[in-house]
């Protein structure tokens, strides 16, 4: 199935809504004529990471994102060249805080770790996990502007209550779905209201496919773009059929699909991904889950042979703080003039 058009436009009336920078459609539906898909088509990749996933939303291809908890997985992706980083709210809450996803991690803790992953590459977007806004509506509009102002591309925000849990587990619970639309609401104003305009980008997911079914769930999202949602998540999608019907439903809004390696969606690749339509793709666990099973070598091997020479497989200090952007220290310090750094 070739992937959908994101540039279609939506029908708008030709009056705009006084002191409100949206537009309504016929429909009654939310458009921003500014944030219309059609003027990210053309020009250079911006060097404001909202603005670049936007466009990188807007032009062909699917936009790839590994999971990432920490600033050292999150060097890892870089160097290997991935364009856009995710930040797991399962994996910041394992990395910081050594605790299970079960609405553990408080709006600080996500904050602070985005500002810290979005400062090594400023240009590179972060869409973030923000649970479901970790409160009512204002809560929601403050956690979106945090977002926004620490640097980080794209949120997404979900329907499950507010003791949620990861969405590949079972014994999930949705709210309602106007109190779901209401924080979708919240977080557009939020970002509508920001001084000099943004670019951020609300994501809408929904856990309810597992709790209600797949038509509550397409209904659900449906809602939510009519709301303002940027980009459809639809999580636990069971099957590649599924995955389809639900781009179909749902375009022109582009659907995100997240994969983690045994649990509710197939294992599917990024390329058979975007044959299905989808337009994101994140892989929410592969540092987590890679660097668990390493470090939990590393650590038996430590105890078993008394040394990490074998788990070290020879990187020394100096090559592994080169991955960490030691050079590129010793470059601006360099240039600022300083000499503290010319013999490391």
């Amino acid at each position: 199935m070739p992937a959908p058009s994101y540039s279609v436009p939506r029908e708008v009336q030709a009056a705009p809504v006084v002191a409100s920078p949206e537009v309504t459609n016929s429909s009654g539906a939310y458009y921003n004529a500014r944030l219309d898909p059609k003027n990210f088509l053309e020009g250079p990749l911006s060097e404001n990471p909202a603005t670049r996933l936007r466009q990188m939303l807007a032009r062909p291809g699917i936009v790839v994102a590994p999971g990432i908890c920490d600033g050292i997985s999150a060097r890892c992706a870089l160097e290997a060249g991935f364009d856009c980083l995710y930040q797991s709210g399962a994996a910041t809450t394992a990395s910081r805080m050594g605790q299970p996803d079960l609405a553990i991690a408080t709006l600080n803790d996500f904050v602070e770790a985005g500002q810290m992953v979005s400062s090594l590459n400023p240009s590179v977007p972060v869409i973030a996990d923000a649970d479901v806004g970790f409160g009512g509506p204002a809560m929601v509009a403050r956690t979106v502007r945090q977002y926004a102002r620490a640097g980080i591309a794209a949120l997404h925000i979900e329907d499950q209550v507010q003791t949620k849990r990861c969405g590949h587990l079972l014994g999930k619970q949705v709210v309602s779905r106007e109190e779901f639309l209401t924080r979708i609401r919240a977080a557009v104003i939020a970002r509508d209201t920001i001084p000099g305009g943004s670019d951020f980008v609300i994501i809408g997911r929904t856990d309810s496919a597992q709790v209600l079914g797949m038509e509550e769930a397409i209904t659900r999202l449906k809602l939510a773009a009519a709301a303002g949602a940027d980009v459809c998540f639809i999580e636990g999608v069971r099957t590649k059929e599924l995955l389809e019907s639900t781009v179909a439903a749902l375009a022109p809004t582009p659907v995100l699909v997240n994969v983690i390696s045994g649990g509710l969606t197939p294992s599917f690749t990024y390329p058979e991904a975007e044959q299905m339509g989808a337009k994101i793709i994140i892989f929410s666990l592969v540092s987590c889950v890679a660097m668990l099973h390493a470090v939990r070598a590393a650590m038996r091997s430590l105890k078993k042979t008394g040394t990490d020479f074998t788990s070290a497989q020879g990187m020394d200090p100096k090559a592994f703080f080169e991955v960490m952007g030691l050079n590129e220290v010793i470059e601006l310090d360099a240039k600022a003039g300083g000499s503290a750094f010319q013999v490391v």
